[in-house]
């Protein structure tokens, strides 16, 4: 199997994880922007995700030799390591439960308060646990000054949110002030245009040929009229206690999966039999992954059928039927499934409490946001600075967390 030996080269896979980790989120949020139902790409997500963590396993896994001590993945299927396979699928389950509690959060409590608890809980209990885990392999003197700069960055996240929220509904405020002085009636003309007015540079004519569609500009109150109309989800659930209590759900559950994968790969516990070699982490993430995939496509067909925060009930029909964004939904599980494994690889190599980095996904999704999604367009000047401040703090925090990488020697 491939093996990563070096710092340098665990510091290669935690970046480009952190670039996968970072894109998936945006691109599940541009299909609940355009309307598709979190549950169709929920499904399409989970099934790449998996595909992703077989690939691994066939190809990095069974690359090379195996030894006893770090047998390759097909070897080591048949072995006697179930204590470190539970670890593994635990730690598979709660990331689900982490992903779709958040995913519903929002919709009570919305970003900003959704951000700073999941985020502060993952960071400060997940990292400390994966230091004192993995016999503190980081630097200390490194790794928790970065988790301070991680946290500023989420509580500047938070700021940020709100300010741009205050900016939107000053926009909308104001547009319908001028709607009212204007005589035109108490809405916007409703503007039946796709999410691709600001992916787009043209709009073709309408199939009659007499009129132009109206191309709302973003950051515009008409764009951000269109855009609510046309989200999957609407922001109108208010249960502030409810909402709490699924983020803080999961936050334990996002602080959990990585320290359960580092017992799963290193038997901190001594659960295993003597003689039994430890899981190598293709062997773990493929259990890992396996159980990510049986719960969440149970609950995402629960949820066709039984959905939740006023969304439409669906049908397993519906859903095969659906294709409309089916492929970006496909390519957010690669993704995902490819950034994971990277984590885990990168975390081996040179502890995970370093790997932890890759949590500052937020840093990848805002620049995704900014630059293809038009969000942050015409906003205020202290939305602009609190956007320069979060961004720069971020890169701050994965380049202080990653210089606290270690090396683990393999026994």
């Amino acid at each position: 199997m491939y093996v990563v030996e070096d710092k340098g080269g665990a510091i290669a896979l935690m970046l480009t994880a952190l670039v996968f980790l970072g894109t998936w989120p945006a691109i599940m949020n541009l299909l609940e922007r355009r309307g598709r139902l979190p549950q169709h790409t929920y499904l399409d997500y989970c099934i790449t995700n998996y595909i992703a963590a077989i690939v691994i396993a066939l190809t990095l896994g069974q690359i090379g030799e195996s030894s006893t001590q770090t047998p390759n993945f097909l070897e080591q299927l048949k072995q006697d390591n179930w204590p470190s396979v539970g670890f593994a699928m635990a730690g598979g389950i709660v990331l689900c439960l982490g992903n779709l509690s958040l995913q519903y959060a929002l919709a009570y409590v919305g970003l900003s308060v959704a951000e700073v608890i999941s985020c502060s809980i993952t960071v400060v209990a997940g990292t400390t646990m994966n230091y004192f885990l993995d016999d503190r392999i980081n630097r200390a003197e490194i790794l928790f000054p970065g988790v301070a700069c991680f946290l500023i960055a989420v509580f500047l996240g938070s700021a940020l949110h709100s300010s741009n929220t205050k900016d939107n509904r000053a926009k909308l405020a104001a547009a319908e002030l001028l709607n009212s002085n204007d005589g035109s009636g108490s809405s916007y003309k409703r503007l039946d245009v796709e999410m691709a007015a600001v992916e787009t540079k043209n709009q073709p004519e309408e199939e009659n040929g007499t009129t132009k569609t109206v191309k709302a500009q973003a950051g515009t109150a008409e764009f951000l009229d269109q855009l609510e109309h046309k989200r999957a989800i609407k922001n109108t659930t208010s249960n502030t206690i409810l909402g709490l209590g699924i983020i803080f759900f999961a936050g334990a559950c996002f602080s959990l999966f990585s320290p359960a994968f580092n017992v799963a790969t290193n038997d901190q516990w001594h659960t295993l039999k003597p003689g039994v070699p430890r899981l190598v982490v293709y062997t773990a993430f493929f259990y890992f992954s396996t159980s990510f995939f049986v719960l969440a496509l149970f609950l995402s067909l629960v949820l066709l059928y039984r959905p939740a925060v006023g969304l439409p009930k669906s049908s397993l029909t519906a859903y095969v039927a659906d294709w409309n964004g089916r492929p970006w939904a496909l390519l957010a599980g690669l993704l995902c499934g490819f950034g994971n494994g990277l984590q885990f690889m990168g975390g081996q190599a040179a502890g995970y409490a370093a790997a932890d980095a890759v949590q500052a996904m937020p840093l990848v999704s805002t620049l995704w946001g900014v630059l293809f999604f038009g969000e942050y367009i015409r906003s205020s000047r202290r939305t602009y600075m609190l956007l320069a401040a979060m961004l720069t703090m971020f890169c701050i925090a994965v380049a202080v967390l990653m210089a606290s990488s270690g090396h683990r020697k393999h026994s």
